[in-house]
């Protein structure tokens, strides 16, 4: 049995508006703010994906899992392709600048030379990182909280894309919290046959070891799980013919508004950047002497 998101309804503004607005101005806004990197503009973004998100009547109660997995995965690349190689960084930012911070040692069974320097301008990249990546987040998951699951597949295909891929954007919206319904059944029934986890001597590389035999029959159900689903479609006969779905969406001109803010936005902001050349990575001037 495939479950959802913890979604409940809230009778908030976000909820009113139609599936297919909310997907589309998150989309722009998305192609939006990828194509800037300067601090100012991506904060008024984070200003505005807060807004939505604060009127979508979210606790952090419901989302704090959600956002405690984007922050250490944040984290994680911002320290190590950033911070440590550069090699996620743009150019102007990658080469030589104003060191904060500078390490340099030999290795002496190897004889290799270390030498590492923190420039200001990662510092300030890596910010600038947080702020765009929190901006997208804030945008996005709102979504799987406040949009009931039984329209998913009628939201795509109101979009415009075919049954089949309609469909497919609706089981994987499902998938992640099936899996993590699978595991915590796996788990628990392990539990019960006496398999330890948490009391563990050796401290969470010795938990994720014994975790990590868990993986093989949640990911064999998986499987199993998704072969059955395509059996039963093929019996079906999904896909021959345009199908109808059972919930109706309809537009209503507050939807309008919501959709052609985000297109004022989109256009802006490739006249500005692209036009006037406006948008790209800024440092503040008294950051560096």
């Amino acid at each position: 049995m495939l479950v959802s998101f913890s979604y409940r309804q809230r009778g908030s503004v976000i909820e009113r508006l139609d599936a297919r607005a909310r997907w589309i101005f998150s989309i722009l806004l998305l192609f939006t703010i990828v194509i800037f990197w300067d601090i100012r503009f991506l904060l008024f973004f984070l200003a505005l994906g807060l807004g939505q998100y604060f009127a979508a009547q979210l606790t952090w109660s419901e989302t704090r899992r959600a956002w405690t997995f984007i922050l250490v995965l944040m984290t994680l690349m911002v320290v190590v392709n950033t911070l440590i190689t550069g090699s996620g960084t743009i150019a102007s930012v990658a080469d030589d600048g104003y060191p904060v911070w500078q390490f340099n040692t030999r290795l002496p069974l190897f004889g290799w030379q270390i030498n590492f320097a923190l420039t200001a301008e990662r510092l300030w990249f890596a910010l600038t990182q947080y702020v765009r990546v929190i901006a997208i987040s804030a945008l996005f998951i709102v979504v799987p909280f406040t949009m009931n699951p039984r329209s998913y597949g009628a939201t795509f295909r109101g979009m415009g894309l075919g049954d089949r891929l309609a469909f497919s954007f609706d089981l994987a919206f499902r998938f992640v919290p099936t899996l993590a319904r699978d595991f915590s059944i796996t788990l628990d029934a392990q539990r019960a046959r006496g398999y330890e986890v948490e009391r563990v001597k050796g401290g969470i590389i010795a938990q994720i070891r014994r975790v990590a035999p868990l993986l093989v029959p949640v990911t064999m159900n998986a499987i199993i799980g998704g072969e059955d689903i395509i059996n039963a479609m093929d019996l079906r006969c999904f896909g021959l013919r345009k199908r109808t779905w059972i919930e109706a969406l309809s537009y209503h001109w507050y939807d309008y508004v919501w959709i052609g803010f985000a297109v004022f936005l989109f256009v802006g902001s490739l006249v500005l950047r692209y036009v006037y050349q406006i948008g790209d990575f800024w440092i503040p001037p008294g950051l560096i002497p």
